[in-house]
């Protein structure tokens, strides 16, 4: 996977535009723009920067969200970033698990204080405190997980996704594959991260009524309205289970839950009915990795490569003052992307697997929009 463009620090020749993505204020626009730089400046750069930290030296330390390291997404797949960064910068990793949302501040406020080199702070919902404790303490880096900051904050490097574009194939997916017309989406909080899966998805959806003549409808999201189908939590199976059982009471054979460990209960679901009536999508990991006991259900998974990020937001830090407020993950450079259909494989006609690679290249292309 070639590396992530950080503003300003992009491999010589690619090309990348930046995409609107939404904050807790409402939206924060990045405008579009094309970056051209050659990794030579990466480099010199490195070498100028007087600021720049042995790795020897080196602290990068996490703060999760109350969903945990062992999430089985979100979570552990940021955490692998840092556990990556170990190993191949030899950098040291601490973490740190929130509980509680009321566990956030306690626990930045304790890295600050053992004097971490840079605290990664996981999710959306940390955006207020990671703000706070930034703006106060200026010399401190960070950078968050699924956030970035408009106004940009000096301080702080931004990880943000364009996961519309692999749900945008995993409801195109979707559509070819059910075989009752209906599939379905739930969330687990209705904030930008999570919707964001959600609207992808019914726009892949819609694409394909679109291209193939066809009339899937998508139930537990409406992209217009903004209303949809909420658990208002990431952690509860058994809400996992029931907001699956009554989209397939309503129909759907296809369901992707954007809840972390809540469809978790989903997949456990589909395991029961099997997969002739159940098949589940997963979000953020492989999940059919991530879940090996219900990996069969999985017809795919939306991935959000947030190791990949991560990473790259510890070697920014390492090299000196940050060069841009925030790394974008896009199809383009492989920030986001569609899983394997592993055990599924064999389901998935020839036909629609070359139908998923040609709206792949569309959307690289610019020639498919994924906005609408």
């Amino acid at each position: 996977m070639q590396s992530l463009p950080i503003h300003g620090i992009a491999a010589e020749g690619t090309r990348y535009r930046l995409r609107s993505y939404e904050t807790m204020q409402g939206r924060i626009k990045l405008k579009s723009r094309t970056i051209n730089t050659a990794l030579a400046a990466f480099a010199a750069a490195a070498m100028l920067a007087g600021a720049a930290t042995p790795a020897s030296a080196f602290k990068a330390c996490q703060v999760t969200d109350t969903g945990g390291v062992d999430d089985k997404g979100f979570n552990e797949t940021a955490w692998k970033g840092v556990q990556d960064a170990e190993k191949t910068l030899e950098v040291e990793g601490k973490l740190l698990e929130s509980s509680a949302e009321t566990d956030y501040v306690p626990n930045i406020n304790s890295f600050i204080e053992q004097g971490c080199d840079i605290i990664l702070t996981v999710g959306f919902l940390l955006g207020d405190a990671t703000k706070e404790a930034a703006e106060n303490n200026p010399d401190q880096k960070f950078s968050i997980v699924d956030f970035a900051y408009e106004p940009a904050i000096p301080n702080v490097l931004g990880q943000v996704y364009a996961t519309d574009e692999a749900a945008f194939l995993a409801g195109y997916l979707a559509a070819g594959m059910s075989k009752t017309g209906i599939v379905g989406t739930f969330g687990g909080i209705n904030i930008p991260p999570v919707t964001i899966f959600m609207d992808g998805f019914v726009r892949g959806v819609n694409y394909h009524n679109g291209q193939k003549g066809t009339s899937v409808a998508v139930l537990g999201w409406d992209p217009e309205s903004r209303e949809g189908l909420f658990t208002n939590n990431f952690d509860s199976l058994d809400d996992g289970r029931a907001f699956a059982q009554n989209l397939y009471e309503e129909g759907a054979d296809i369901v992707m839950p954007v809840a972390g460990p809540v469809g978790l209960g989903s997949a456990a679901l589909a395991d029961e009915l099997g997969t002739d009536e159940l098949k589940i999508i997963g979000v953020d990991a492989d999940q059919y990795l991530t879940d090996p006991e219900k990996g069969h259900v999985y017809l795919t998974s939306v991935l959000k490569r947030m190791d990949a990020t991560v990473i790259q937001a510890i070697k920014a830090a390492m090299a000196g003052p940050f060069e841009a407020p925030v790394i974008v993950g896009t199809l383009e450079n492989g920030g986001v992307g569609l899983a394997p259909y592993h055990d599924l494989a064999d389901a998935v006609p020839d036909s629609l697997k070359q139908e998923i690679d040609s709206v792949t290249q569309g959307i690289l292309e610019g020639t498919i929009s994924v906005a609408n």
